[in-house]
């Protein structure tokens, strides 16, 4: 079964890899993350009914029933309707399915797996570096052949991040990492700059042994620096959401997330504390079928949100858990606490680095990409959800093998079955 289910995933792994993220505008299709993540539904469905236990994470059946919660509900309060509701449920829920399932199945990836794959990521950043070189002579080259710069910096953080899984953790593979990663500074997007800062100092200054670290005067100052500039490289953007006012100066592309960011606490507020409903404010199926919400507000006629030209309606994350209330907010906020809080108790027990560097980065990217895109819940996001729910399965593995070796079973339990 296991064999089978490590074959099957890797296989899903890759093809997600290069034609959900690294193809996925020149090829034209924009079925392939739901394709993808309906095969790894079928491939959780075939593990847990052939396991005579039909063993299923709390934390999935927790999320199940919140997400089922939230459709009653939004089909009760009537937030759009039915079509529009079941498609933004579907639309909401894949990232979490990625995640859970395959932290579920539990896959593992063989050495010669593991190979395959560096190549494959190394042979599509040489890719990605011929585009960075015709786009300093031929503006637009990005946006030509990846349909946008963002979906550039996306597959050469996915490339980079593949690359470091499949090698062992030495200082050449790290600056190697990080040289494949600085591809993306050439899509020009200061979110992107922002993670590679971040990215930069987690990997070079960071990734020691936790038990060195102390709380003093020293560490301080480099957490405190760590997060400025961070925020400097990224200061354009932030400010601009969360402290200008408007003013006519406003660019026309950045208008619709400026007047989202505006009315989502309107909407916190008006509709507590569980918010608006699927479709209604800030997603796709919102804008498809198109919401009330909007008029209600009166931003209808702006640029990118109005029914005619919704494109920008969902080019951003945050505003949109308005959807889901207070409540949503906060369950949103509890999600990442919960992966966190899990690489935690995973270093605590193994002393093990190498695992929580990655979660932390996949942490900080989607705090990073939720300011000014929707990446969560695009094909990006459910590809390193995917990815993200591999390493959880890895580190569960791990944390089984060292508890028992420490005769510590009971105390494991308690950790990896939640």
């Amino acid at each position: 079964m296991q064999e089978f289910i490590n074959k099957s995933f890797f296989s899903l792994f890759v093809i997600t890899l290069i034609f959900g993220i690294l193809l996925y505008d020149l090829i034209g299709f924009d079925y392939t993350d739901e394709i993808c993540a309906s095969v790894l539904f079928l491939l959780f469905g075939y593990q847990l009914f052939k396991t005579p236990e039909w063993t299923i994470n709390k934390a999935f059946l927790f999320t199940l029933l919140v997400f089922g919660f939230y459709f009653c509900y939004s089909i009760f309060i009537g937030s759009n309707i039915t079509k529009a509701i079941i498609t933004d449920l579907i639309i909401q829920i894949k990232p979490y399915l990625a995640l859970f399932c395959t932290y579920s199945l539990a896959p593992l990836f063989s050495n010669d797996q593991k190979i395959r794959l560096r190549l494959t990521a190394l042979i599509f950043s040489f890719f990605l570096f011929l585009l960075a070189i015709v786009e300093i002579f031929v503006p637009n080259t990005l946006v030509v052949v990846m349909g946008h710069a963002t979906y550039y910096a996306a597959a050469v953080i996915m490339c980079s991040l593949c690359y470091l899984y499949t090698s062992p953790y030495t200082t050449k593979t790290k600056i190697t990492f990080l040289l494949i990663l600085a591809l993306g500074l050439i899509s020009g997007r200061s979110k992107f700059f922002g993670f590679y800062a971040f990215a930069s100092i987690l990997v070079l200054f960071l990734s020691v042994k936790l038990d060195n670290f102390k709380l003093n005067l020293k560490s301080i100052s480099i957490l405190l620096a760590v997060v400025a500039v961070v925020i400097l490289v990224a200061w354009e953007k932030i400010s601009f959401y969360f402290f200008q006012t408007f003013t006519g100066e406003v660019d026309r592309d950045n208008l619709a997330r400026f007047v989202l960011y505006r009315t989502a606490p309107d909407i916190l507020v008006d509709y507590a504390p569980f918010g608006s409903g699927f479709a209604s404010f800030g997603t796709f199926a919102s804008g498809q079928y198109y919401s009330d919400i909007y008029i209600k507000y009166g931003i209808e006629k702006v640029w990118g949100i109005s029914q005619d030209f919704y494109n920008y309606v969902a080019d951003t994350y945050y505003p949109s858990l308005a959807q889901f209330g207070i409540v949503g907010v906060l369950l949103y906020v509890l999600f990442w606490l919960y992966i966190a809080k899990k690489a935690f108790n995973f270093y605590k027990v193994t002393k093990n680095n190498f695992y929580p560097t990655f979660v932390i980065l996949i942490i900080v990217f989607f705090i990073i990409e939720g300011v000014a895109d929707s990446t969560f819940t695009t094909h990006r996001g459910f590809f390193i959800l995917m990815f993200l729910g591999l390493l959880l399965g890895d580190m569960k593995r791990i944390l089984t093998s060292t508890l028992n070796e420490k005769k510590q079973l009971p105390k494991h339990e308690d950790i990896t079955n939640q």
